[in-house]
């Protein structure tokens, strides 16, 4: 039995010692505790009771035993930490499957989990301690209230106040005259005895929670999306509300895994990407805005609502969760309104013509920043016939204005005859700097539309083609006539000769001439004969050139001039004999191609125009002799060109010459001809450059003979000589008249080689060494029997010496 100031103090001890115990210091004793207050739990969730003792003897580590009851009539046993066989039957599956379980936090601290909170775990939930202390002080156990809707400003627990009335009664105290500092602003303890059951009750009910937001909803793209969440509860207390918007591409919001657009928890801090904000309208309304929407977003979206109650030790409890049914968000895209006009701003008439094609983008009703426009070009062959053709594609540009060519145009355009490109922000051009025949056919244009998204990037959304244009023109041959005329068909030797040359095309565009004058030998000629010479050209710009003229005494005795656009004269000033002979224009056509360039049309060749000298003039025949024909190496070889004139005398004065010597070396005349050394009509001599080491020497030894002499000869030096004579006589006006060139004809040379002189060295060698040799055979022999063979003697007389000695005894 307890005195009475102690019994008086244990109730303060163990039910109100938490606020009160500087009144009653002196009181000590086991307290047990469980938390304070009322405990809200919603079904589904975790139930987490904590217990301690503290202010007791025996062992640091205590054990606990927990009891539930419906009623609070009787409990039930419902775990323990040290005794395995506490549980009753009805508790123990759910301890093995962990759906109860103690978890021990201190040696004088343990937590009763109950996961997934059921309408039949409501009831009482008493925690007690097994005694080790020496006396019986404090309280042993004590119980703690869950309730859906109770008081928070209830300070005092059901376990003190159970605790507070079991000691009234077991001490025979007066209940009704127990102080008012027990109970606090609770009333009377009369109340406070009849409420001891009804707070350790744990009551399991749900909280009505309910969010919606609106059905359907239709947004243009780029603009903005609002949508707002709506909160209903039934809760008035202290709850935070924690909300999360989800997207979903099917109106199923159980999908695992649906991606979170923006949360806002319960500490009001919003969770969001840099396009989405959340924010907070009322206590029962969140707004949710995402900006610059465009296809990707047309989904369904969701709002998920949380309430959460502030538990023991400052810890927050789900209490309450909802979700919306989806909202239907369908993005609609203005796409841009526009036609496309393929026009031909340049058509070719000819081959290599110059073609362009411009695209242009008519009636755009929606210009957005958003969107930008490319080209694709095609092309389709030109065909009467039914079938269907297949477009080759030209060139494309994508999205990031990157062009690229298709197998027809890539060469072409690398190569610079085809140019994409982009005039203005609404035309599109195709160029083609030399139009061919197989680029006739159709052409159009493709305008695609691409709208930017959220990420920078572009997508196309749309194609409009435009009519086809007709690239065409008939293909007609080049016609070019040249006709050449002889102003003064009779002329002398000496005088000047003239011929023009008209010119006449068809089917060729822009046309310019090129002229080349070329010259033939007359028929029955045979000194040069189908031999066709060069000799004056004047091109399309105008420019001359002589080619293949070598009388370098009349360098500006040829002219070629352009009359008229499509006339030209050629003038031969002092002609000679040896100009006698058929004269023709060759004139090509030329097209002009991408500006300075040009493009040869077309060749044709004028009728000939003939100089012919009726004179009964001298002839002149040359020939080769010598009277050497065959020598021997080194020797000097001796050649003559030898002239004679047949017909009218001419004074020797009057007469002068052009030779040169030629040799082929070579038993026939199958190789080419080398030039050995010539002297002109006015005495200079000229030696070509040779391999071997022969001189050469050329000397005019009368009026008709000139001697050629090959100095030193080689056996290089064998071969066919021939000489060429260019007549020059003086014509009774003082000037020197060309005649034709005449070839004598060959002779055969033939180098032998001096058998004496080859053998003679060789001869002489050989006898020397052999003399040489057999005197030194001589002497070696002479040398070994003189030493060798003396010795071998004496011994033997020696031997003799003694046989006859032993004879004789």
């Amino acid at each position: 039995m307890l005195c009475p100031v102690c019994v008086s103090a244990v109730p303060v001890c163990g039910a109100l010692g938490r606020s009160q115990t500087s009144t009653f210091a002196l009181c000590r004793g086991r307290v047990v505790r469980v938390p304070t207050g009322s405990l809200v739990r919603v079904v589904g969730t975790e139930l987490v009771i904590p217990c301690n003792v503290s202010d007791y003897d025996g062992p640091s580590e205590q054990n606990f035993d927990w009891s539930f009851s419906s009623s609070g009539s009787s409990f039930v046993e419902l775990a323990s930490t040290w005794e395995a066989g506490f549980a009753a039957q009805l508790y123990r599956e759910r301890l093995q499957r962990g759906e109860i379980a103690l978890r021990r936090t201190a040696n004088d601290a343990v937590e009763l989990h109950i996961k997934n909170v059921q309408p039949s775990d409501e009831g009482h939930y008493k925690c007690s301690t097994p005694s080790t202390d020496a006396t019986v002080q404090g309280n042993y156990e004590d119980t703690v209230q869950v309730k859906g809707n109770i008081l928070m400003g209830l300070i005092t627990s059901g376990a003190r106040l159970f605790s507070a009335t079991r000691l009234c009664q077991d001490t025979e105290l007066p209940c009704d005259s127990a102080p008012s500092s027990w109970i606090g602003e609770q009333g009377n303890w009369q109340e406070i005895q009849e409420k001891a059951v009804e707070v350790a009750t744990v009551l399991i009910q749900p909280t009505v929670l309910r969010a919606a937001v609106a059905r359907s909803v239709s947004v243009a793209e780029g603009k903005e999306l609002d949508l707002t969440c709506n909160i209903t509860t039934d809760r008035t207390d202290d709850v935070r509300p924690e909300v999360t918007w989800y997207f979903s591409r099917s109106p199923d919001s159980t999908m695992p895994g649906l991606p979170v657009l923006a949360r806002l928890d319960r500490d009001s801090l919003v969770h969001s990407s840099p396009h989405v904000a959340l924010s907070r309208v009322d206590a029962r309304s969140y707004h949710l805005l995402v900006r610059d929407v465009s296809k990707e977003n047309s989904g369904y979206y969701f709002c998920h609502v949380a309430l959460w109650a502030p538990g023991h030790n400052r810890s927050w409890h789900k209490v309450a969760e909802a979700r919306s049914a989806p909202a239907s968000v369908d993005v609609t895209w203005l796409e841009p309104d526009y036609q496309v006009y393929l026009n031909a701003s340049k058509v070719p008439e000819f081959s290599d013509d110059l073609t362009e094609l411009e695209c242009r983008i008519v009636d755009m009703k929606s210009s957005e920043a958003s969107v930008r426009f490319t080209v694709s070009w095609y092309y389709r062959v030109n065909r009467r016939s039914d079938d269907v053709v297949a477009s080759e594609l030209l060139a494309v540009m994508n999205g990031d204005w990157t062009l690229k060519y298709g197998d027809r145009s890539k060469q072409r355009a690398q190569d610079g005859d085809f140019i994409f490109s982009k005039e203005h922000t609404d035309t599109f051009s195709f160029r083609i700097q030399r139009t061919t025949e197989e680029d006739r056919g159709n052409y159009y244009c493709v305008v695609s539309a691409w709208t930017r998204q959220r990420n920078d990037s572009w997508v196309k959304s749309k194609d409009v083609f435009s009519k086809p244009v007709t690239i065409f023109w008939a293909s007609e041959d080049s016609v070019l006539v040249v006709k050449a005329r002889q102003p003064k068909p009779f002329f002398a030797a000496g005088n000047t000769f003239e011929m023009t040359c008209k010119v006449s095309s068809k089917n060729i565009k822009s046309p310019r001439y090129s002229v080349l004058i070329t010259a033939e030998k007359p028929v029955g000629d045979l000194s040069s004969p189908n031999e066709t010479k060069y000799i004056i050209s004047l091109d399309q710009d105008s420019v001359v050139k002589l080619e293949n003229w070598t009388d370098a005494s009349r360098v500006d005795g040829v002219v070629l001039e352009k009359v008229q656009e499509d006339e030209f004269r050629y003038r031969m000033y002092q002609t000679q004999v040896s100009d006698a002979g058929l004269y023709r224009c060759m004139v090509t056509a030329w097209s002009p191609v991408r500006g300075s360039l040009w493009r040869e049309a077309a060749t044709s060749l004028s009728n000939p125009i003939e100089i012919d000298f009726q004179t009964a003039g001298p002839v002149f025949n040359a020939s080769v002799h010598s009277d050497t024909p065959s020598v021997i190496r080194g020797d000097l070889i001796r050649l003559f060109c030898i002239i004679t004139v047949e017909g009218a005398a001419l004074d020797p004065d009057d007469m002068a010459f052009d030779v040169s010597w030629f040799a082929v070396h070579s038993f026939g005349l199958d190789k080419a001809p080398v030039l050995l050394s010539s002297l002109d009509r006015k005495g200079i001599v000229t030696t070509a450059e040779r391999d071997g080491k022969s001189e050469l020497s050329l000397e005019r030894v009368s009026v008709l003979e000139f001697l050629l002499q090959v100095h030193g000869s080689e056996d290089q030096d064998f071969g066919n000589y021939y000489c060429s004579v260019t007549p020059w006589v003086k014509s009774p006006t003082g000037s020197w008249q060309k005649e034709a060139e005449i070839y004598s004809k060959p002779i055969f040379v033939t180098v032998k080689m001096d058998v004496l002189n080859a053998f003679k060295y060789p001869l002489l060698i050989g006898v020397g060494l052999s003399t040489v040799i057999g005197l030194l055979s001589c002497l070696i022999g002479y040398c070994s029997s003189h030493w060798c063979c003396k010795k071998e003697v004496q011994e033997t007389r020696r031997e003799r010496r003694r046989l006859m000695s032993m004879e004789m005894d």
